[in-house]
């Protein structure tokens, strides 16, 4: 009889462990259900807007349901986060992270989320470089020309976008790591930096790439260097800053996807695998790259890192520059 009842009990208990151990398979497996929506801290147009919807539309025909990009722009990307932090963790709001985000731990005095604990972090999409672009008529003509002259004293303004900006710190840490003594002009918009290097109002800009391809295909302006630890493949013959003397400097904007906190572990790598087979494609990786972007995936844990080191590497660029925290 005790063998009977250990057996009955056995068959009772065996249920009941497949329904709590089957349900996130299942869901896992079965996801999506219904549309996903992905908030967008920037506005339409843009190169982060334009990554996520080519790869957003990949995701929709792969999976079988649409993923909806959703621009909730300003607030130093505030109202996107706190959406996506405050939706339910089922893997229906996904939320894109970036190196902005890491920069904004520095920026401001307090936020209304931890860009470590608030997020599952699930894949990079995309990596892009900045440049470092001069007039075409302007001498020196490389980048080792400018540091030599810079270190003999000559003087020179530096334009980007607005104080805080990736392309700002850019400057910034390129300052720091040369020793050069330049003034950086701070614009509104890239294509007032744009403008102020056309009519030599400064002499070099950083710039991601999109703002500045036609420009350089017109044959007015001319990149020195880009700030990546390696050459942009579709400009092969121009060097990187680190090739060109500044030893450890390594500057690249890039843009991920992550998830509420608490998100199912199935589900994150459910869209992580998903999300790197679509920046594997040919025709996407061209798309972008046409942008002057290279598609790149990663596990959720490398984007985790990722993270972490720039959180600490422009932490270190912001105090060293004494900006003043918002």
């Amino acid at each position: 009889m005790n063998g009977c009842h250990k057996l009955g009990h056995l068959l009772v208990t065996l249920p009941l462990v497949a329904c709590l151990l089957f349900p996130a398979t299942a869901s896992a497996q079965q996801y999506p259900t219904k549309p996903v929506r992905i908030v967008v801290p920037f506005g339409p147009g843009g190169v982060a807007d334009t990554t996520v919807r080519v790869v957003a539309q990949k995701l929709a025909e792969r999976m079988g349901q649409p993923f909806i990009v959703d621009n909730k722009p300003g607030a130093g990307g505030f109202v996107a986060a706190t959406t996506v932090t405050q939706a339910k963790p089922d893997g229906y709001t996904l939320f894109l992270i970036s190196n902005g985000t890491a920069v904004s731990v520095s920026l401001f005095k307090s936020m209304p989320f931890d860009a470590l604990k608030d997020f599952a972090p699930v894949s990079t999409l995309a990596f892009f470089t900045l440049a470092i672009v001069t007039h075409a008529d302007a001498k020196p003509g490389s980048l080792k020309e400018l540091l030599a002259a810079g270190k003999s004293g000559s003087q020179f303004n530096v334009g980007t976008i607005n104080v805080g900006s990736t392309q700002h710190l850019a400057a910034e840490l390129f300052k720091s790591s040369t020793g050069l003594d330049f003034t950086i002009v701070p614009y509104k918009t890239s294509p007032d930096v744009v403008g102020a290097l056309r009519a030599k109002d400064v002499q070099l800009a950083f710039e991601i790439l999109p703002p500045l391809l036609p420009q350089i295909q017109a044959g007015w302006m001319r990149p020195l260097a880009v700030t990546s630890d390696r050459r942009f493949s579709g400009w092969p013959n121009v060097p990187t800053v680190m090739e060109s003397g500044v030893q450890g400097y390594d500057v690249s904007s890039w843009n991920g996807i992550a998830a509420p906190a608490g998100t199912p572990n199935a589900i994150i790598e459910r869209l992580s695998k998903e999300i790197n087979a679509v920046v594997a494609m040919p025709d996407v990786r061209q798309k972008l790259l046409d942008l002057g972007v290279e598609a790149q995936g990663s596990s959720p844990d490398a984007l985790k890192q990722l993270l972490v080191t720039e959180i600490g590497k422009w932490k270190a660029v912001v105090e060293r520059a004494k900006i003043e925290k918002q």
